[in-house]
């Protein structure tokens, strides 16, 4: 074990001590007296001696390694063990790992810190682990207060596990620690004073993988954002990646994916994921996988075993799993034996009273299976017995239909189960494969490929008769060999249900299929239109595909699986893979076979969101060219060709390159060894073309060459009549180039690329949806900052850091909640534009870090105010244009577009009062609570604009023909609301004028602003009248005007935008100059719409309101209502042109402003903002 380094004068210990290894920095000794002939001589009984007479407690362990500084005589003690053994691992550790690392320091004061600092380290790690097993928390405990004092993350925030480990910053390792939690990967060293603190988010990782360099033997490579970090001297490198991989790929679903993420209950809350949770829900994984299990088994025991195989005549050791429903047994070497119990067949279990503590578990079909050596094996029996009665209980509840005891296979048992629907639905649904209608086999004429496939047939009922035929049926090397050499006919269908384990699904849901399709039959959407579209594009040389039975049947599968899974619903490939499965399959095992591939052998091939498996598989197969085909990579400049050919190739399974008598073989394959066939046989197909590629100059050639390639694979043995084969010699063609016997190909990618593990393959996707994933962001991210640059003026790199900060900001409000708003409405399918939107709480939170007026006591109203008036659409959302608009307002805006961005954030619809909902605490600040009240609270129209509004949107209006005017003014509307939008607010460095057309600036007042950019704003001198005709005439152009209560908002909140400006004071005066001006315009304004009478029309009016009959003349003269008259707001260019007076004002305004420092600011504290909220 390790020790606590201590200092040793070596000088005084050589007389009990010899050396047995040494190097220039450390020393291997042995106590004297221990694994010596004689016991050492004098010397080594007296120190035999004095050792034993110690207490027990101090015995000397009789191996050590002592860390020497070069030129001292002070050497620390690091390690000791019992055994020569085990010093040595130790010993050969140090040489791995530290030796070639102590080289890069240049003082031995620092080599010596390093060491103490890893022994230090690798302690404690053997002590979590030692309290681990004992479940005691301390440890982990104290390891969690390092982790929230370090990082200062919200409590919520999970550590799931710690590591000691050593961080590469340059040439120069770093030993400290290493944290794992549920969202971000974090490192921490403190050394010599320097200080070092690492925070990675998992949702940020483009790669991470394991590896070896000169100077790092073993390392952790993390790829984030461009950066590169890695980390070494781990002391259980393997087990720390693991679960890193796990950690990353489960944040990339939650966030990215939260469709599938949904669906998975067993991670759905991030604050219950564990180390151990994460470890056993790897194991399920892998082991549902192994054996095709549904997907909602789950694994419970697993137990080391061995099991009788009677074929053989001997025992084979492996493991025992169980799950839910099944009981299942894989030897250690995974292609040697195994075997799948459903407890549905199970009739008994047993155990024998000799000691080789056996399990004996009979199932129908007069079969037994015995396991030995089994662990607890009594308390075994009961658990399983129990598990079989409750399987029995549930088959009895169930349709009958179940599996009779005396069946022998799974196509027995299909025949003779009839589908529970009505009549009427029973007729439709086809029970014979329609390659048994269509092409019965004569078997009077039997010609030489009949003969074989005759053979074919014998040699598979050879090893049914030897391992048993049905679900339960031994698995062994024997059966791979068969299925490489192709699956006879009429086998395939019951071959196909039994690998793929669709025979479980179908088995354990009677009737479901013929539910699915009557409750499917009529239906009418998007799905089924593509699927009428695509139907007579299934295999159309087919005889079987065209003809009604065929087409209907392939019609009511795809159908019913679209009625099935409505978030997957129908996507191109499907029907290709279909229709061979029809060929060989009936009706309801093609359906179930479908969902065998799409759900689980191929998830996320046949899907529109972004983490298609097609894509991940796409880039594991590159990862493996790179491996086994270097020659190829690198020719080829660009490893995205591989990607493009081989598409198809994984969507359909080779069904569309290859001719179908010889790509059911490959199916053949797929169906017993999953995604491994596939990639296998891509390998193969590129290895066999190598030269011909290897002197292709472009991509074109090469599709041409592969083309050419496929064209002539052939199936020399295959039975089917020569109107179905497609392969180039059936018709008798000579072809200058060679022929391919499908089964030669596939053995020959078995022989050469066997080799490729399970758990390989699961790696590289992991390690590859990563990178895809990211890829795919980067692309999301490039197409909206096109879109968005040509509207801002914002340059591309603070584009760039601007929507980093608002998806980080997205991402960080969803990372400690079980359910979140933000990424409900994540859909990839949109476009990039609407995939990540925010909310008004999320949006506050960029406000308060982004924007210049954050300071303003009024700052959650302003960021409330403005969220409303980005969300045009009311769905209490924004996107990165709209959010980008308003901040590059703030920013570059010229001093009239801030001003008119302020002026419309205090007018409907995007102001509201907010004071009666929060008069206990001031407006300074709003909770979580009122701030989503009032972003979602609705502000009426004024009743004069709803009427105009509803005018124009209704041209037709109670007639009966079409109003062609009234939709070109409708248009025009539009457009000139699309010109008010604050995305395109005008430059106004035109003339400004509050006289409108007919009304001359000749009755200016004396003493009214005109301004340096004349500026003219005049009352119209045609009177009350006229004045309300010119304010209607204006209403289009100006939709909104502030009215007397939200002017004084408006005021409010200028005051508070000075504060703490270095000219304050100034400020203050201009704006209280310019407040008085407009409330003095008010006035006058106010007895301008109180008129003496109707009759004289003077202008002189008296203080007090009009009379009745005064009010009353005047409605018959205007139709507008009374209380309007009495009503006074102020234009946004009243206010423009008083505040253009202020030099003050308009040097605020116009100050630049540095966005770059306040991203960077944003960036580094936007973290730690979500910490203190």
């Amino acid at each position: 074990m390790w020790l606590k380094p201590e200092e040793v004068l070596l000088k005084n210990a050589l007389k009990l001590w010899l050396m047995e290894r040494s190097n220039e920095y450390f020393v291997l000794q042995r106590r004297r007296g221990y694994g010596e002939e004689g016991g050492g001589g004098l010397t080594g009984l007296l120190v035999g001696t004095l050792d034993s007479v110690l207490d027990s407690t101090a015995k000397v362990a009789p191996f050590r390694i002592l860390h020497q500084t070069p030129d001292s005589q002070v050497y620390l003690s690091i390690a000791w063990r019992a055994n020569r053994e085990e010093i040595t691992k130790h010993w050969d550790w140090l040489e791995q790992n530290i030796m070639k690392t102590l080289s890069v320091f240049d003082s031995n004061e620092d080599i010596t810190n390093f060491v103490q600092g890893k022994i230090r380290g690798l302690i404690a790690e053997e002590g979590k682990h030692s309290f681990a097993k004992e479940d005691d928390p301390e440890k982990f405990r104290e390891a969690l207060l390092k982790f929230e004092k370090s990082f200062g993350l919200p409590e919520q925030e999970k550590l799931v596990t710690y590591y000691s480990c050593s961080y590469w910053k340059g040439r120069v390792p770093c030993q400290g620690w290493l944290y794992l939690s549920t969202n971000f990967l974090s490192f921490y060293s403190f050394l010599l004073g320097s200080e070092i603190k690492l925070i990675i988010s998992w949702d940020a990782i483009s790669k991470l993988e394991k590896t070896s360099t000169v100077i790092l033997t073993e390392s952790i490579h993390v790829c984030s954002q461009g950066e590169n970090h890695y980390f070494s001297m781990f002391l259980h490198i393997n087990e720390t990646y693991l679960l890193m991989e796990q950690l990353a790929n489960y944040a990339i679903k939650r966030l990215f994916d939260k469709e599938t993420f949904d669906n998975d209950p067993v991670l759905d809350d991030p604050l219950q994921i564990t180390k151990r949770g994460l470890e056993y829900r790897a194991h399920s994984e892998q082991f549902k996988a192994f054996f095709r299990l549904p997907k909602e088994e789950t694994l419970k025991e697993v137990h080391e075993c061995f099991l009788w195989v009677p074929f053989s005549h001997f025992s084979t050791h492996g493991k025992m799993c169980i799950s839910e429903n099944y009981i299942c047994f894989a030897s250690q070497d995974g292609n040697l034996c195994s075997v799948i119990i459903p407890l549905r067949e199970v009739l008994a279990i047993d155990k024998t009273d000799d000691s080789n503590r056996s399990v004996i578990i009979s199932i129908k079909g007069k079969t037994a299976f015995r396991f030995s050596e089994v662990k607890d094996f009594e308390q075994l029996v009961a658990k399983l017995r129990l598990k079989c009665r409750a399987a029995s209980t549930q088959d009895d509840v169930s349709t009958e239909g179940a599996v009779s005891s005396d069946s022998t296979g799974p196509c027995e048992n299909f025949e003779e189960q009839p589908l529970t629907c009505p009549k009427e639905c029973s007729k439709t649904v086809n029970t014979e494969a329609l390659m048994t209608v269509f092409h019965p086999q004569n078997l009077e004429n039997l010609d030489s490929k009949m003969l074989k496939e005759k053979m074919k047939e014998q040699s598979w009922n050879i090893l049914f008769s030897e391992c048993g035929r049905g679900v339960s049926m031994f698995r062994t090397k024997k059966t791979r060999d068969l299925v490489v050499r192709g699956i006879p006919e009429t086998l395939r269908g019951e071959l196909w249900m039994l690998f793929s384990g669709a025979v479980n699904d179908m088995a354990t849901n009677p009737g479901y299929y013929a539910e699915v399709v009557e409750q499917s039959l009529g239906t009418s959407n998007l799905a089924t239109e593509e699927i009428e579209r695509d139907l007579r594009r299934s295999l159309p040389e087919h005889p079987a595909f065209q003809s009604d039975t065929g087409i209907s049947a392939l019609r009511r599968v795809l159908t019913a699986y679209a009625y099935r899974n409505p978030k997957i619903g129908y996507c191109q490939a499907m029907n290709i893979l279909t229709s061979v499965l029809l060929l060989y399959a009936k009706e309801e095992e093609a359906f179930w076979l479908l969902v065998a591939v799409c759900e689980r052998m191929l998830p996320d091939y046949f899907n529109r969101r972004i983490i298609g498996c097609a894509l991940v598989d796409q880039a594991v197969f590159e990862e493996l060219i790179r491996d086994h085909l270097p020659q190829l990579t690198e020719h080829m400049t660009d490893m995205t060709f591989f990607s493009s050919v081989s598409l198809s190739w994984f969507l359909t399974l080779f069904i569309s390159v290859l001719p179908i008598e010889s790509a059911v073989n490959v199916v053949d394959c797929f169906f017993y060894d999953g995604i491994k066939a596939i990639l296998q046989l891509g390998l193969a197909i590129l290895d066999y073309n190598l030269d011909k590629l290897l002197t292709c100059k472009d991509d074109a050639e090469a599709v041409t060459a592969l083309n050419r390639f496929f064209d002539n694979v052939i199936n020399k043995d295959s039975p089917l009549p020569s109107n179905v084969q497609q392969g180039s010699n059936i018709n008798g063609e000579k072809s200058d180039h060679t022929k391919v016997d499908i089964t030669d190909l596939i053995r020959e990618s078995n022989e050469k690329y066997g080799s490729i593990r399970y758990e390989d393959i699961h790696s590289m996707r992991c390690r590859n949806r990563l990178y895809v994933i990211q890829t795919l962001e980067e692309t999301t991210k490039q197409n909206v900052l096109r879109v968005v640059s040509q509207d801002v003026k914002m340059s591309l790199q603070e584009l760039d850091e601007l929507y980093v900060i608002f998806k980080k900001e997205l991402f960080i409000s969803c990372y400690w909640y079980s359910s979140c708003p933000g990424l409900k409405h994540h859909d990839p399918s949109l476009s990039y534009l609407e995939q990540y939107q925010i909310d008004c709480q999320q949006f506050r939170v960029l406000y308060h870090l982004l924007s210049p007026w954050a300071h303003s006591a009024n700052r959650d109203s302003l960021a409330l105010w403005t969220f409303r008036l980005l969300d045009e659409n009311s769905d209490c959302l924004i996107n990165f244009k709209e959010f980008s608009s308003a901040i590059d307002i703030m920013y570059n805006g010229s001093f009239t577009e801030k001003l008119k961005l302020l002026f419309k954030l205090h007018i409907p619809p995007a102001y509201t009062e907010v004071m009666s909902k929060t008069s206990s605490k001031g407006d300074d600040e709003l909770s979580t609570e009122e701030l989503l009240y009032f972003s979602q609270l609705q502000v009426s129209k004024p009743a004069d604009e709803k009427e105009t509004e509803s005018g124009r949107n209704s041209p037709e209006k109670g007639k009966g023909k079409i109003d062609i005017q009234a939709y070109l003014s409708q248009w025009q509307d539009e457009l000139l609301k699309k010109e008010e939008n604050i995305k395109d607010l005008p430059r106004m460095n035109q003339r400004v004028s509050l006289c409108s057309p007919g009304y001359p600036g000749t009755h200016c007042r004396p003493g009214w602003p005109r301004t340096q950019k004349s500026a003219c704003f005049c009352l119209p001198s045609a009177g009350i009248k006229g004045m309300r005709h010119h304010r209607r005439r204006r209403c289009r152009r100006h939709h909104h005007q502030l009215k007397h209560s939200q002017f004084i908002q408006f005021s409010k909140t200028l005051y508070n935008l000075f504060h703490e400006d270095p000219e304050e004071e100034s400020l203050y005066q201009a704006i209280a100059i310019v407040t008085n001006l407009l409330l003095r315009m008010e006035e006058v304004g106010r007895k301008l719409h109180s008129p003496a009478s109707s009759a004289t029309g003077s202008s002189a009016a008296c203080d007090s309101g009009p009379s009745e009959e005064n009010a009353g003349s005047s409605v018959k003269k205007d139709p507008s209502p009374p209380r309007e008259e009495h009503q006074w707001s102020f234009a946004f260019e009243q206010i423009l042109a008083s505040l253009l007076n202020e030099p003050a004002l308009v040097r605020f305004f116009e100050r630049p402003l540095d966005l770059k420092t306040k991203l960077e600011s944003a960036k580094s504290s936007q973290l730690r903002s979500r910490t203190k909220m």
